[in-house]
């Protein structure tokens, strides 16, 4: 029986996401008859009544409070966690975490050292797309649209340049934690302050009114587009993970002109940052008909209300069938197994 350790939990924002797409991913891999052992990055290995207590698949409708993200930082396992036996003796490692720690490069280049088998992007394409500043820049270089942006700090006239509302938001932090839409110049700063709780690097990106798409990719293929309709202004956290706050839509009902362009620039933007596997590219696209790519996930959100499994499913693809199609790819590119003794 194929050995699979999901890891989750983690210590970002982002903690609670992880766990809600861990107990999804975790039952379909077991259905699948995956022998499947757990690991939370904080707390070790998960027995089955820890399992029942944490891998819940709702999401509470805001992130961890910073003490109690600093809290679970001081019990990370770090380098240890791949000294644990049942990553020494996976066959593979499925990450469900997000934010830097589980999506910037650091935990897949500990894989790589220990020679551990794992689905998704490597570290190079992990870091790429976790680093929004960078991941814009190769978007511009790729002839892929994105919205006008700036680092923090800077002045008055390049915030002008940009245009209100405008986007204050960390640049390494996903599910939109610590994002502010600012429609006062003055709020800047205090918006930036926000961020920076959450990121050491804040952007100011120019606020791109329109509609909100999202395509998944599996593989070398573009799914279905999905329209993403939020109660609120901008797809929150709240609207993200609260069941009946957000309306999507898939496969989108848009020309089919549309579809195509936007899968195109998904896989263009899948491949400009070197990514592998599966990944999910997001879109706006303004009145004029423009789409503006947003950015890319590289571990996108796994719950029961996210994105990816809706666009796959879309395109005939259920769950269990995606779960499965991702620990293909991860197995068929294992060569040699692990290289740390059990």
């Amino acid at each position: 029986m194929t050995r699979i350790v999901v890891v989750t939990g983690g210590s970002t924002p982002e903690r609670d996401v992880a766990f809600a797409g861990a107990a999804q991913v975790v039952r379909a891999l077991r259905a699948l008859e995956y022998a499947v052992t757990v690991v939370d990055t904080t707390a070790g290995v998960l027995d089955a009544e820890m399992e029942a207590r944490i891998l819940q698949p709702a999401v509470g409708r805001e992130p961890p409070s910073p003490d109690r993200l600093a809290e679970l930082a001081r019990l990370e396992l770090g380098p240890r966690l791949v000294e644990l036996p049942p990553l020494r003796q996976a066959d593979l490692v499925f990450p469900v975490l997000h934010g830097e720690q589980g999506e910037g490069g650091a935990l897949q280049a500990l894989f790589e050292l220990a020679g551990i088998s794992y689905v998704g992007s490597g570290p190079l394409g992990s870091a790429l797309a976790m680093d929004k500043d960078v991941a814009k820049r190769l978007f511009r270089d790729a002839d892929i649209p994105t919205a006008a942006w700036v680092m923090w700090p800077t002045d008055a006239a390049a915030i002008a340049a940009l245009g209100l509302p405008c986007v204050v938001k960390p640049v390494k932090v996903g599910s939109t934690v610590g994002l502010t839409v600012v429609r006062d110049p003055h709020a800047v700063p205090a918006a930036a302050s926000l961020a920076a709780t959450f990121d050491d690097e804040v952007m100011v990106e120019a606020f791109v009114p329109g509609r909100e798409f999202t395509v998944g990719i599996l593989g070398d293929r573009a799914l279905a587009v999905g329209e993403i309709i939020p109660a609120h202004e901008i797809f929150d956290y709240e609207c993200k993970y609260t069941p009946g706050l957000t309306q999507e839509v898939f496969p989108a009902e848009i020309p089919a002109s549309l579809t195509t362009t936007l899968q195109d620039l998904a896989l263009r933007a899948h491949r400009a940052l070197k990514l592998r596997d599966f990944s999910r590219i997001d879109f706006r696209v303004a009145a004029d008909g423009v789409p503006y790519c947003l950015e890319a996930n590289t571990l996108p959100g796994m719950t029961s209300t996210s994105l990816l499994p809706q666009s796959a499913a879309a395109a005939g693809l259920a769950f269990p069938e995606l779960c499965d199609a991702i620990c293909r790819q991860g197995l068929a590119r294992r060569t040699g197994g692990n290289k740390l003794p059990p």
